[in-house]
């Protein structure tokens, strides 16, 4: 089978999305496995899904490039988002769209007819462990020390859909060896379920630096649920005030982050890379 796809990314967290309006059901984790191998298929952190949705104006798969199913992507959403307003699935500059961590609401930013932006309401935070879930005790898990090859790590623990890890630094994160460092804490024990880890350094009260590991895909280079759960922790600690923007730099951009009582909020660009077809059996699918 011939399949349409779109290469797009946020701040440079790409993946392969596939429009299912149009499209027959595929084996979407074999799928993901394959194509987004950046030898040897198209390339890209994962695969996702556009859908049809009962709910919202669309409904979002998102699959890691290890073919496992993520139940959130907020750089993702983003560019779901603007699919659907390019595409003329719903073209209007407020977009919900159905994911697995729940319905969420995108303001879009339009320039030239086509949106090159938006706003995602990320929704509340979890901070209780056993709902993220973390393996510590108490109501939330802030600053709590962890032990990862023979070194202690201080951590705090949101759920933004996906759990993570947030661990503060006093070093830019660039020179940390991640490859090494990130599966020993996306496999850790405490985490039953996996976990990304943010390596944040703080530039000052509204400016945050990040270098992330994705369980299931890698160092990636941005990761937007991750940046909103870095700018949480970060409140949490008493390093960012509640309710103000905090830019956020990531290897692949940038993205603004405001942290209420109520929601997080996540702003940032949605880009199109490129348009093609693929034909799945050249895969074995």
């Amino acid at each position: 089978m011939e399949i349409q796809f779109t290469k797009m990314h946020g701040c440079g967290n790409d993946y392969i999305y596939v429009d299912m309006f149009k499209t027959p059901a595929f084996d979407f984790e074999k799928a993901a496995i394959a194509l987004s191998d950046r030898h040897f298929g198209i390339g890209g952190d994962g695969v996702i899904c556009i859908c049809p949705s009962d709910k919202a104006d669309a409904k979002m798969r998102m699959f890691n490039a290890d073919g496992s199913e993520g139940k959130m992507c907020g750089n993702g959403v983003r560019c779901v988002g603007k699919y659907v307003y390019d595409s003329g699935i719903a073209r209007k500059e407020t977009i919900t769209i159905e994911t697995l961590s729940g319905i969420k609401t995108l303001r879009m930013q339009v320039e030239g007819g086509r949106a090159v932006a938006a706003t995602v309401d990320m929704g509340a935070p979890v901070l209780t462990p056993k709902e993220i879930p973390a393996d510590f005790p108490g109501e939330r898990a802030v600053s709590v020390p962890l032990t990862v090859d023979g070194k202690e790590y201080k951590v705090t623990c949101v759920s933004m859909g996906n759990p993570h890890a947030v661990v503060f630094i006093d070093f830019d994160p660039m020179e940390l060896d991640l490859p090494k460092i990130g599966p020993l804490f996306e496999h850790h024990p405490a985490f039953p379920e996996g976990v990304n880890t943010e390596f944040i350094q703080q530039l000052d009260e509204k400016t945050l630096k990040m270098r992330v590991w994705e369980r299931g895909s890698g160092e990636t280079w941005a990761c937007g649920t991750g940046t909103c759960a870095s700018v949480v922790a970060a409140v949490l600690n008493g390093r960012c005030r509640m309710g103000e923007d905090v830019l956020v730099h990531l290897r692949g951009g940038d993205l603004v982050i405001r942290y209420t009582k109520e929601t997080v909020y996540m702003t940032g660009p949605a880009v199109t890379a490129f348009t093609g077809s693929v034909e799945l059996s050249d895969y074995g699918i």
